[in-house]
C-alpha cells in the first residue's frame, strides 16, 4: 500500500500532508468554493477602501497647492489692518483678496432669484491652478469688467447662459462664464450656496460692504522665491499677537489627510466588518464540513494516523481556500476601487487617479487570511479530540469534544487581540480600538445570546396544540445542523448598519424640520440694515404674510473671562501640555478654564427682554433693561454652552469686544434653548438698552403659503432691496435631503458589503446544511406529507429566522442612534415606525427568497432515495 508507512509507524512527508488535503478537497469542491464566497466580499471590502486610501493621500500630496492656491492665507476677523498687511507683505508683492459672504442672485431674463455665497476677488488668485470656467478665457475675463462666475448648476437649473444679466446688490453683471471647479471645492459645498465671483472693486458700489454685514476675509499670497517655514517663524507670533489665523500648503495637507483620513478609517472599518461577517460564516460552514469528515479521521486514526497530523490535513485545506478566497478578493478589491472615486466625488474636494496600490493589497489579503484561519481554527480543533473508537460508537461519543479546552480559549483570544491591533493601526490610538473591539463583542453577544434564547425557548415553551407544520418549522430552529446562531449574527449585524443609517438620517432632517403649524415660519430674511428694517417689514405685511419674527443680531467677540485672556488662557494650556497648540485642544478646561478657541470666534448675539417659544430659563432670572451706563449688565447664556464651552455660572463676568468698543457684562441666567425650532437660537443674550447703537443686522422671520408665492415674494424683495438675502425653508430642506441622501448612499455603498455578507453566509449556510435538509424533506415525504407541507415547513424556519435577525438588528440600530444623539449629534431622538417596519419586512423577505430558492431542489428528491442510502 502506498500509505503503508502510518502501520509500520513511520511519520508522513509533508508532501503527504497536501496530497491528502487535495485528495479530500477534490470530492468536496461545492462546499470548498462556499468557504471562499463568505470571505471574498469582505477581503474585497476591505482591498478597495485601503487602496482608495493609498490613492487620497497622494492626491492630496499632489494637488495640496492647487487646493490652497496660494502660500499662505490669512484669515482675521475683519478687514486686514496695514499693520498686518505689512508683515504679510514684507516677502512679497503678489497677493489677492477675497471677501465673501451669503447674498441674493437675481436672473433678470427671467425673474428667479436664488441665494448664493458670493465671493469678492481681487488679484491673481489662484497663484496656483486654476479657476476651472467654461469658456476657458471666462476665468480672465470676469476680473477686466462687471462681469461675473456663476457656478455651473446654477445656470443649468435657472436656464441661464453666458452673456445673460444678472442682479447682484444694486448692480447687474454680465455673465462671463460658468465655474466648474474653484480651490478646496466639492459638490456638498456649493449645494446649499452656490459659489458666484465678482471683481472686488465692484463690491461698495452694489452696497454689499455695510458694517455689520456677514462676512469672511480672506487674504492670499504667493513666494515663489522663499521658504514659507523659515517665514512663518518670523512673522507667525505676530500674526497670532494680532489675532489673524492662518492656512499655508503644509497646513491644509495636514488637515485634510486628517479629515479625510477620518472618512476612509470608517469605511476601511466597515469593510473589516464586513470581512468578519464572512469569516463568522467560515466557521460555521467548516464546523458543519468537519462534523461530516468525523468518520473520515476516525478511519486515519485507527490506520495510525495521529490526531495532530490528521488536524494538519484539514488546516492545509483551509489555508489554501482562505488564500485562494484572498486573492479572489483583491482582484475583486481592485476592480471597486475604480468606482469608489466615483462613488466620493461629491464629497472629496480633489481628482483622485486609479493606481494598484500594491501594500493595500498585501495586506488585505494577509488580514483575510489570519482573521479567517483564527475563526476556522474553532471547529477545526475538535479534530483533535477524535478517537479511533469513533468509527464503532458514532452513535454515542459526538466528537469528542471537551468542556475545557485551553487551546480554544486562546483562539478567541488571538481574535480578539487581532481585531484589535488591526483598529489600532486604523485609528492610531489604542481606546478608540479597544472600545471598537468592545462595541464589536457587544453586538456579536448580544446577536449570539438572542439567538440562543430564541432556541432554549422554543425548545422549553412551545405549545404542543400548534399544528404540525408551525411545531416542525419551529423545531428546525433548535435542531442538528440548524443555522439559527449563524444567520442571526450575520443578518442582524448587517441590520444594524442599515437600520443605524437610516434613523440617523431621519434624524438630521428631523432636526431642522419645520412645523406645519401656522405660528411658525418658513422664509428666513437676513441681512436686513437698520435703515432698511421699516421697509422690509412695511413690504412683507403688504404681500399678506405675517411677521413671525424680527431678530436684531450683533458681532461680537469675547475678550476676557473672569478676567482671564486669551493670552493668559494660551500660556497656561501650553506650559501644562508642554506644547502649545492653536486649535486649543491640548487639556483644554482643566481646572475650569475656557479653551484659548472660545475668545477667536465671532459671536451673534441678540437684545431682547424675554424668552422666546424655543427658549427656557433652567437658572437665574432675565436682567432688566440698561437705563444707564451705571447699571449693572447682565446677560443670559446658553447652559451647554456655558458650561462646557466658558466653563462660567452665574455670577462671573464677560467682557465683549463689540466692534471696537468694550463691554462688561454679568451671566445673569442660563438659558435651555431648541436649536431646531424658529426663532432663530443665540447662546448670549443682552437686554435692551446696551446695543441698539452697535452696527448690527436684522432677521426677519415670515410664513408663505405655495412655492408660487415664494417666487413672487423673493422676487418682490430682490428688485425693492437687493442687498437682503432671502432662504426659503423648504428648498433648504430639499438640499438637505439631497446632501444627506449623498453622503447616506456613500455609506450604504459600504455598509451593503456587510449585508451582502450577511445574504453570501445565509446562501452558503443553506446549501452547506443541504444535505441535512434533504434527509429531513424525504423523511417527512416517506411519511405522507406532501411538498406544499414541506415547503412551508421551511419557509417557516426562515421567517422565524429572518424576524429575529431582523428585529434583533433594529433593536441595536435604535439603540445605538439613541446613544449617537445624546453624546454626540445632541439631539432628539424620535422613532421612524414606517422605517421601522420597512427594514423589518424587507430583511424578512430578503431571508424568505434565499431560503426558498436555495432549498427549491430539496423537494425534487424522491423518497426512496433515503433508503438507497441507508441502504
Amino acid at each position: 500500500m502506498r500509505n503503508n508507512k502510518l502501520v509500520e509507524g513511520r511519520g508522513p512527508g509533508v508532501l503527504w500532508y497536501f496530497r491528502m488535503a487535495w485528495r479530500d478537497s477534490r470530492r468536496n469542491k461545492g462546499r470548498l468554493v462556499l468557504f471562499i464566497s463568505s470571505i471574498v466580499l469582505g477581503i474585497a471590502a476591505l482591498v478597495s477602501t485601503l487602496s482608495f486610501g493609498h490613492n487620497l493621500r497622494e492626491g492630496i500630496d499632489d494637488q495640496a497647492r492647487e487646493l490652497v492656491g496660494a502660500d499662505l492665507v490669512l484669515r482675521p476677523p475683519h478687514w486686514i489692518t496695514p499693520e498686518v498687511m505689512a508683515i504679510a507683505d514684507s516677502a512679497t508683492n503678489r497677493h489677492s483678496e477675497q471677501i465673501s459672504f451669503p447674498s441674493m442672485l437675481y436672473f433678470i431674463q427671467n425673474g428667479q432669484s436664488r441665494l448664493v455665497q458670493l465671493r469678492a476677488l481681487d488679484g491673481e488668485y489662484p497663484f496656483y491652478g486654476n479657476l476651472l470656467t467654461t469658456p476657458v478665457t471666462a476665468e480672465k475675463d470676469f476680473r477686466r469688467g462687471r462681469m461675473a462666475l456663476v457656478d455651473k448648476t446654477l445656470l443649468l437649473q435657472y436656464g441661464a447662459h453666458v452673456g445673460d444679466s444678472v442682479r447682484i446688490g444694486d448692480l447687474s453683471f454680465a455673465i462671463a462664464g460658468s465655474l466648474d471647479q474653484a480651490p478646496g471645492q466639492n459638490e456638498l459645498s456649493t449645494t446649499m450656496a452656490p459659489p458666484v465671483y465678482i471683481p472686488l472693486r465692484y463690491l461698495a458700489d452694489a452696497g454689499l460692504s455695510k458694517r455689520g454685514s456677514r462676512a469672511e476675509y480672506r487674504y492670499f499670497f504667493a513666494y515663489p522665491h522663499g521658504d514659507i517655514q523659515r517665514l512663518l517663524a518670523a512673522i507667525g507670533p505676530r500674526l497670532e499677537k494680532a489675532d489673524v489665523e492662518y492656512d499655508t500648503v503644509e497646513s491644509r495637507k495636514k488637515r485634510m489627510s486628517r479629515n479625510f483620513g477620518d472618512l476612509t478609517q470608517f469605511l476601511t472599518l466597515i469593510s473589516f466588518i464586513a470581512l468578519l461577517l464572512g469569516c463568522v460564516g467560515v466557521g460555521s460552514s467548516v464546523n458543519i464540513y468537519i462534523k461530516e469528515k468525523i468518520n473520515d479521521v476516525a478511519v486515519l486514526r485507527c490506520l495510525g494516523l495521529k490526531a495532530r497530523q490528521a488536524f494538519l490535513v484539514y488546516l492545509i485545506q483551509v489555508m489554501a481556500i482562505g488564500l485562494l478566497g484572498g486573492i479572489m478578493g483583491a482582484i475583486l478589491g481592485v476592480a471597486i476601487q475604480q468606482v469608489l472615486p466615483g462613488v466620493l466625488k461629491d464629497i472629496l474636494p480633489l481628482q483622485t487617479s486609479f493606481r494598484v496600490s500594491w501594500p493595500a493589497v498585501g495586506e488585505g489579503v494577509v488580514v483575510g487570511l489570519v482573521i479567517s484561519l483564527l475563526f476556522a481554527l474553532l471547529p477545526l480543533l475538535s479534530i483533535r479530540r477524535v478517537s479511533p473508537m469513533t468509527v464503532l460508537r458514532s452513535a454515542v461519543e459526538p466528537a469528542g469534544r471537551r468542556r475545557w479546552d485551553p487551546v480554544r480559549w486562546l483562539v478567541y483570544l488571538a481574535i480578539l487581540v487581532f481585531i484589535t491591533w488591526f483598529a489600532f493601526l486604523r485609528m492610531q490610538r489604542w481606546g478608540k480600538a479597544m472600545a471598537f473591539t468592545g462595541g464589536l463583542l457587544v453586538a456579536f453577544l448580544f446577536l449570539s445570546g438572542m439567538a440562543l434564547l430564541l432556541m432554549w425557548l422554543v425548545r422549553r415553551f412551545f405549545p404542543m396544540r400548534w399544528s404540525y407544520l408551525w411545531r416542525q418549522g419551529f423545531a428546525n430552529l433548535y435542531r442538528p445542523n440548524n443555522q439559527t446562531l449563524i444567520l442571526v449574527v450575520t443578518i442582524g449585524l448587517g441590520t444594524t448598519f442599515i437600520g443605524t443609517l437610516y434613523f440617523v438620517q431621519q434624524m438630521l432632517i428631523d432636526r431642522v424640520t419645520i412645523s406645519a403649524s401656522s405660528n411658525q415660519g418658513n422664509m428666513v430674511l437676513f441681512d436686513i440694515q437698520n435703515d432698511q428694517l421699516p421697509g422690509v417689514d412695511s413690504l412683507v405685511r403688504r404681500s399678506g404674510l405675517p411677521v413671525v419674527a424680527s431678530v436684531p443680531m450683533v458681532t461680537t467677540r469675547i475678550k476676557s473671562i473672569r478676567g482671564l485672556t486669551a493670552a493668559m488662557v494660551a500660556d497656561d494650556t501650553a506650559g501644562r501640555a508642554g506644547r502649545g497648540r492653536r486649535d486649543g485642544l491640548a487639556d483644554s478646561g482643566r481646572a475650569g478654564r475656557p479653551g484659548p478657541w472660545v475668545f477667536a470666534r465671532e459671536n451673534r448675539v441678540t437684545y431682547r427682554d424675554s424668552l422666546v417659544e424655543s427658549e427656557k430659563l433652567v437658572a437665574g432670572k432675565l436682567g432688566r433693561p440698561v437705563k444707564g451706563p451705571a447699571d449693572p449688565i447682565f446677560i443670559s447664556v446658553e447652559e451647554e454652552y456655558a458650561r462646557r464651552e466658558l466653563r462660567a455660572g452665574i455670577g462671573d463676568t464677560l467682557v465683549f469686544d463689540v466692534q471696537g468698543v468694550p463691554v462688561t457684562a454679568v451671566i445673569g441666567s442660563l438659558r435651555a434653548v431648541e436649536w431646531r425650532r424658529p426663532p432663530p437660537g443665540f447662546v448670549f443674550v443682552f437686554p435692551s438698552g446696551v446695543l441698539e447703537p452697535a452696527p448690527q443686522i436684522h432677521i426677519l422671520i415670515t410664513r408663505v403659503g405655495s412655492p408660487e408665492a415664494s417666487a413672487r415674494f423673493q422676487q418682490a424683495v430682490v428688485r425693492q432691496f437687493p442687498t437682503v438675502s432671502v432662504i426659503d425653508l423648504r428648498l433648504v430642506l430639499s438640499i438637505l435631503d439631497d446632501i444627506l441622501g449623498k453622503i447616506g448612499f456613500v455609506i450604504r455603498f459600504m455598509a451593503g458589503f456587510s449585508m451582502l455578507t450577511g445574504v453570501v453566509v445565509l446562501i452558503a449556510s443553506v446549501l452547506i446544511s443541504k444535505f441535512q435538509r434533504i434527509q429531513e424533506s424525504v423523511l417527512l415525504r416517506t411519511l405522507g406529507a406532501s411538498r406544499r407541507q414541506v415547503r412551508t415547513i421551511q419557509l417557516l424556519e426562515y421567517f422565524f429566522l429572518g424576524a429575529l435577525a431582523a428585529s434583533t438588528g433594529i433593536f441595536l440600530a435604535l439603540g445605538l442612534t439613541l446613544v449617537l444623539a445624546e453624546l454626540t449629534l445632541e439631539s432628539t431622538f424620535s422613532i421612524h415606525w414606517i422605517g421601522v417596519a420597512s427594514i423589518f419586512a424587507g430583511v424578512c423577505g430578503l431571508t424568505v427568497l434565499i431560503g426558498w430558492y436555495n432549498s427549491r431542489g430539496i423537494l425534487n428528491r424522491p423518497p426512496l432515495e433515503v433508503l438507497r442510502n441507508e441502504g
